[in-house]
């Protein structure tokens, strides 16, 4: 084949009747297996620095949840504490004005023991 017939293989035809139009078919660009290869590599990157992200996300909001559970189990603990020192602290008084203690007879000792 030579020069000028592969180069007449990418033009068209004249159009018409005096129009000495040249066209020159432009081919169409692609990437080859290398471009390919590179694009996909960068784009798992990509996607595994987006996962590394939401995972520590998550751990970090773990660990915010681990220690507000801890702070509760120590409130409720100390909230159970409270409950038993009130009551404690309640149940003498209740025990003086009750009817039960008011209809008791005080009792004087009548005689000691000697040895």
């Amino acid at each position: 084949m030579t020069y000028s017939s592969s180069l007449a293989m990418n033009r068209s035809r004249y159009k018409g009747r005096n129009q000495n139009l040249v066209g020159v078919k432009a081919q169409a660009r692609t990437l080859g297996p290398v471009s390919n290869t590179i694009i996909l590599i960068v784009l798992a990157c990509l996607l595994g620095l987006m996962y590394l992200t939401q995972v520590t996300k998550t751990n970090a909001y773990g660990y915010q949840i681990n220690s507000l559970r801890e702070k509760q189990s120590q409130l409720k603990t100390e909230h159970d504490d409270l409950t038993v020192a009130s009551a404690r602290l309640q149940s003498l008084n209740r025990v003086q004005t009750s009817p039960a203690a008011k209809n008791l007879v005080s009792v004087a000792p009548t005689a000691t023991i000697q040895n």
